[in-house]
This record gives structure tokens, sequence and C-alpha cells, in this order.
């Protein structure tokens, strides 16, 4: 059975894979493509900080812990994950080199010292001496002086040193130098004097100019080195109960910053013994040491970016998300969905009327109430705004913000004292579960009773991502839909789950097992002889106990549709098991964030949007939304999303039973999905498409 199943930390790999084949897809403009090498890079660094974090801490508690599906254990992991990094690692490298090249011809060089002629060196050798040396803080690690602390993916110059003779006349003595180049104090971009467009990394400056930070002893290696921590801390194992939930979150960030290295990145072939030692020092893997090509940090490449805004065929067409078809922004906006329900297409449509719609709930007399869960907000969000504008004015505004949203906790502490401090009901959470529904819920009061107004969504209340991810956000006004979220605010206020429900699936008790009920009355239509089907988009399968129904659904003839961006743990097209089952991925211009599941077909055919992927994590140990479609136009539109992205052949790749993924091959007409959204959009909108470059 192993051959139907793929290993969680492997398939992400081959995820992050796709992301770096758009760096080196020559039909992208070059900027695009630095963007997408950044990315990977990124991508890659919180892998090792979560994903290979919680691998070594899995390690310490159970010795011989294997996962759930190829039955690897946690070393055949880690090594699994070694030598695909390294091969990952070397192509990242050439692509890098590749875009430099790129960019020599529209004007931007990236410059090391054996191009610089003697005049240039004498004046990076000035500027280094005036406005970088006096913000160093070099450490020679000595029996007095231990290995200074550095912090996670912080780029450091490290420097074998060798002084004169020790007392006693001993002989020559030799130490490790460590100086930290992400100071903050200067930029990390030095341009040449005298050659526009001519750059060097800071961290290089320092590197060359080691000599004078550590005078008086000689340099018998250097490389620049950056350590990688794990960030894989459970807030709720480590609670401190003498403290309230949102300073308790406070101090989980501080120990984060200072958890076990998992990776170290250097650039310099460097003695062998002085790498063991630092190794020794940071108590680390040893075979967690991988040397590259490539600097160490690559976001500096958007700041090139920036110096080529004007040069617009360097980048995508511009694209602007359009004025939604489902609403007149013209008229009031709660009266319209009372009316009939509305969706939004993020981002070939506005998050605007969404926006307006809680402005205006904020203002309206008859709403009593707004409730909301907030997951990832925007550094300056409109949404808390709102929230804040509806508790001055009298509304109850009660807000689930989930401080546990790893990388975004300091973020949501700073709106949940804002919110507090403007009247709203603030709570944090479930022991043991994150909430990660998007859910709002506004409740008018008028002589004709109780009135809900209900969003549902696939993605965060996030003005900027809502410009950058692909995302579905239902807003409905049906009672049934109303009343259920009522109850799941009810529950979150009290601190439990719902038990049971009747139209929305909420995780973690009644998502997973409703939706295997659903695959399992596709498995009895078609042996039945029926004409079933099941379609699905998310951005990842993990959940075993929904893959085997998977299995059992494609072998008893249930045709499967699949699109999963990232993760996933299923080989389709095993003959006589998965044969049913087609997988594609889309990884293009716009990140793939919307969740559609689709069971059944023609009258029985069921279409929901949710926050869940297919993932353990999300089905069984977080609060999660899906939301039925009930209009039947809405339907269509959702069925029609799900449809065109399978027809992609430019941005899709289709997964083999290997779980190889290749490019879907170029058909006529070519599908690029993502730009067919926008045309869509932009003509609804009654607006021409931008001219392209």
């Amino acid at each position: 059975m192993s051959r139907l199943y793929e290993n969680r930390e492997l398939s992400w790999l081959r995820f992050n894979e796709r992301v770096l084949e758009e760096s080196e897809d020559e039909r992208s403009p070059l900027c695009e493509r630095l963007s997408f090498l950044s990315i990977f890079q990124s991508n890659l660094d919180e892998f090792f900080m979560v994903r290979v974090g919680s691998i070594h801490d899995q390690m310490l508690l159970e010795k011989d812990h294997k996962e759930n599906k190829t039955h690897m254990t946690d070393s055949e992991q880690l090594e699994a994950i070694r030598e695909r990094v390294k091969v990952l690692s070397k192509r990242k490298d050439a692509s890098y080199n590749t875009l430099m090249s790129e960019l020599e011809k529209q004007g931007i060089t990236l410059i090391n010292f054996a191009k610089l002629d003697a005049k240039e060196g004498d004046y990076l050798k000035g500027y280094f001496e005036r406005e970088i040396l006096p913000l160093l803080s070099p450490n020679i690690v000595t029996k007095k002086q231990p290995f200074p602390f550095i912090k996670n993916n912080d780029i450091c110059a490290m420097a074998l040193l060798e002084s004169g003779k020790s007392k006693g006349g001993k002989g020559q003595k030799t130490s490790i130098g460590i100086v930290p180049c992400n100071t903050g104090m200067f930029s990390r971009l030095i341009e040449i004097p005298g050659r526009k467009g001519y750059y060097m990394l800071a961290e290089e400056l320092i590197l060359h100019f080691l000599p004078i930070v550590f005078h008086g002893y000689e340099i018998l290696g250097k490389s620049l080195i950056r350590v990688t921590r794990n960030a894989d801390i459970d807030a709720d194992k480590v609670y401190d109960e003498e403290l309230n939930y949102r300073d308790h979150m406070a101090e989980v960030i501080k120990q984060r910053k200072r958890l076990q290295p998992v990776r170290i990145e250097y650039t310099r072939d460097i003695d062998k013994k002085t790498l063991n030692t630092v190794v020794s020092y940071l108590t680390i893997d040893k075979d967690m040491i991988f040397k590259v090509g490539s600097p160490l940090d690559l976001s500096f490449l958007f700041e090139i970016q920036d110096n080529l805004r004007h040069k617009s065929e360097l980048f995508y067409n511009k694209r602007i998300p359009q004025k939604p078809i489902d609403f007149d922004e013209k008229k009031p906006l709660l009266p319209q969905i009372v009316e009939k329900d509305k969706l939004l297409h993020y981002p070939y449509e506005s998050i605007r009327p969404f926006l307006n719609m809680l402005s205006e709930a904020a203002n309206d007399p008859e709403v009593v109430s707004i409730k909301m869960t907030l997951y990832r907000l925007a550094k300056h969000s409109k949404v808390v705004e709102a929230l804040v504008e509806a508790a001055e004015n009298g509304k109850q505004v009660d807000v689930l913000v989930e401080l546990k949203a790893r990388f975004d906790e300091e973020n949501n502490i700073e709106w949940s004292r804002q919110l507090e401090q403007a009247g709203c009901h603030v709570i944090y959470g479930l022991d043991g579960l994150k909430v990660h529904s998007k859910l709002c819920l506004i409740t008018k009061k008028s002589e004709e009773g109780v009135k809900y107004i209900t969003q549902i969504g696939t993605g965060n209340y996030n003005e900027k991502t809502a410009r950058l991810y692909t995302d579905l956000c239902l807003i409905t006004a049906s009672e049934k839909i109303g009343a259920e979220a009522a109850r799941v605010f009810q529950a979150l206020s009290l601190g439990e789950v719902m038990e049971s429900t009747e139209c929305l699936l909420v995780a973690p008790k009644c998502l997973q097992n409703k939706v295997v009920d659903k695959i399992e009355r596709e498995i009895q239509i078609a042996k039945d002889g029926g004409d079933a089907y099941i379609g699905i988009k998310i951005n990842s399968l993990t959940d075993k106990l929904i893959i085997d129904k998977l299995i059992e659904a494609s072998k008893a003839g249930v045709k499967i549709d699949m699109v999963i961006r990232g993760i996933s743990c299923l080989h389709p097209g095993v003959p006589g098991e998965t044969e049913n089952i087609r997988i594609v991925s889309i990884v293009g211009r716009f990140l793939e964030h919307s969740r559609i599941y689709i069971f059944g077909k023609g009258e029985r055919e069921e279409i929901y949007i949710a926050s869940a992927d297919f993932m353990t994590r999300n089905t069984v140990r977080r609060v999660e939304v899906a939301a039925p479609i009930y209009d039947p136009d809405l339907r269509d539109r959702i069925r029609g999303f799900f449809e065109l992205e399978m027809k992609d052949n430019v941005k899709a790749r289709i997964s083999d039973k290997n779980g190889d993924y290749t490019y879907i091959e170029h058909g006529t007409p070519a599908v690029n999905a993502q730009e067919e959204f926008f045309e869509m959009a932009y003509r609804a909108a009654g607006n021409p498409l931008p001219e392209e470059s």
C-alpha cells in the first residue's frame, strides 16, 4: 500500500520545487522570476523552522516514531530531506546565477572585489571604516568569551583567527571570530560610486574587511554563515498560568527566538575543524550543514525589483481587482444580501464590498451585534477599523483573535489590545485548538424579529493578501446558516466546540466525519451504476482517513478531480487503486488558496467553500468552517471556477503515480486559469483589460 502514499515532508519539498520552477520559467517576466526565487528560499527557511524542528522534537519524545503513511522513521525523514535539499539548493544557485546574468543586461550588477579597481577598493574601505565598522559587534570565542547567540536566520561573518605566540611561548593560537551582519543600521545593498547599477552586499563588504575588524590576527579562513532555529513551540504545552493568555503568548514569542538550531548554511570553503567547532557550540546535527553558492538571504532581490519598476516589461501585466458583479456599490449593501446570496472572488474581484458592508453594519441602527474570528490581518486593517467603529457606536462586538497564528502572533497581540480598548469583547481561542475559521456574523433586530447576515470565507480578513491570494467569500442572509453560525460563536465563547451541525461543516467534530460520509455516498452511487463524482480544491492533502476513503472511492469507480497547490500524500493514477483520481497543482502569479468541495452531479450535487484543507491539523485539531452554496447561480459560478482550473495547461502541473509533477502539455488554445479569471472580472465590470506589455 505504501506505493499509494507520499511522505508529507517530501511532498512539501516537491511543492517548493514547483515554486523554484517558476524562477526558471522563461515565459515569465524577469523581475517576477526574482520573486519566485526569493519565495523559494523563504519557504525553505520556514520549512526548516517548523517541519524539521517538529521532527527533531518528535525524536526526543519517541525514539522509533514512524509517520502513518509511508512509515518512515524520523531519522529516515531527516536523511531524505537533507539529500533532497542539497539537490534543490544547487538548482537554486543555478537559477540565481542565470537571473543575475539577465539582470546585468538590464543595468543591475552585483559585484565582488575581484572586479573593482584600486580607486573603488579604497572608496569602499573608507566607507566601511566610516559607516559600518562603528556599528559592528565582533566576538572572539575564548574561555572567557562564550560563543555568541546568533539570531534566527541572521547572517554572520565567521573567521578562523591566528594570533601570535601565546603566554609562555607555546606557539601560535587559533580562535574563532564572529561578526553579526544584520544590524539593521545600514543598507544591505551598497552602490559602487561612479558605476550606476553596480552593487555589493554589505555582508560581503564586512567579510572582505575582517582583517580590519580583527586587527592583530591573521585570517586563516573565512565564510558567511546563517543559522536557522526551530520555531515549532507548542504554546499550550508551555502555558504559564501566572500570566494572562496574551502576555503568555508574548513570552512564547521570546522563547521561540532562542530555540535550538536545526540548520547551518555557509558560503566559502572553510577548515573542517572550524566547522565542527561551530557545530559543537551550536549543538546541531553535523549533517544539517549546507554549503550554498548564492547569497544566504535573497530578500534583497525585492529591492532590486524596486529599482527596475520603470521597466514595465520586466513585470506581470497590470491587473487590478475589479468591481464585483454581485454588488451595486451605489446602493446600501445589506439589503442586497437579503435579496440574494453574494459571492466575492479574490483577487479578481475587490474586497471593498465586504469592507463597506462591515462599515455599513457598524452604523446601521438595526444591527445589534457583530461577531468575527480573526486569524491573520493586514498591518493597517480596515476590518479592525470597522469593528472599532461598531463598538464605539454601541454595538456588541465579539471577536475571537487567534494568538497562535504562527509568525503573526505579535501583530495579533497588538490588534487584540486595540480592539479591547475600543470596547470589543475579545477572546483568544480554545485550549489545544487553533481557530482557523473565516466567519463573520451580523445580527439585526427589528419589528420583523432577529435576522442574520453571515459571511464565510476561504481566506483571511486581510486586504493585502486579498490582492495576492485566490479566495472565495460567501455572504448570505440564509436563516439556516445564520442560526448555525450563531451556535458556533456561542460554543467558542464558552470554550467549546460544535458537537453536531445540520448545514455547516465545523471541525474538529463535524467536518472530517461528514466529508467521509459524502465520499461514502458517492461510493454507493458508483456501485449502483450511477455517475459518481468528487471535485476537491485545497492547499494540502495529508489526512489519512480521507485519503483512504478517496482510494476506496477510486476503486469503486468514482471519478475524482483534485486541484492541490501544495502537499499531496496521495499518489494518483496507480492502476487498480487510484486510476480514477486526477491531481493537478497550479503555481502561478497568485497563490492558490481557496477551498472548494464538490460531491455528486446534477440535482444531488453539493458544493461547499471552506477554510479547511484536508490535513489532520485542520480536520481534527482546529476550528474550521465549510459552508454549503445554496444559490444555484453561485453554484454554477463556483463549479465553473473549478472546471477552468482543471483545464489549465499553462501553469498547471499534473501528478503521476510516483508523485512526480510535470507541466501539462500546452493545448490549443492555451489556458491560464488565473489570467482568464481576471479577463472575466474585467469584462463583467465593463472595463478593458490593460494593454499587454
